[in-house]
């Protein structure tokens, strides 16, 4: 089992910055991804950005050139660094881990509780 613990939510004006983290416990094999996915009022739950374990890195286009996604290996933990925030990147932010034993194996996919990020000023 897998537990996925967020931290970094909050409330920021317009042109501000925040950054998200996610740390990532239990059985997590070597092939994996960690990202991040967003859910506003009313609406379905999008991705935002994805890093593999290997680095390479999947952004929504609403977020590039804005958002960027790192993670640290060695602590089992992602980040999203969230610059030039916009009213409409309020929304529940999730951490989402997709992880498997080997390459013809199945995903399993664990989520976290989610935390706000609420742009206003």
């Amino acid at each position: 089992q897998v537990q996925l613990v967020e931290s970094g939510g909050g409330l920021v004006q317009p042109g501000g910055s925040l950054r998200l983290s996610c740390a990532a416990s239990g059985s997590i094999f070597r092939i994996n991804v960690m990202g991040w996915y967003r859910q506003a009022p009313g609406k379905q739950r999008e991705l935002v950005a994805t890093i593999t374990s290997a680095g390479s890195t999947n952004y929504a286009d609403s977020v590039k050139g804005r958002f960027t996604v790192s993670r640290d290996n060695a602590k089992n933990t992602v980040y999203l660094q969230m610059n030039s925030l916009k009213f409409e990147d309020t929304a529940v932010y999730y951490c989402n881990l997709k992880t498997k034993s080997g390459i013809y194996s199945r995903w399993s996919e664990y989520w976290g509780q989610g935390t706000q990020v609420t742009v206003s000023s």
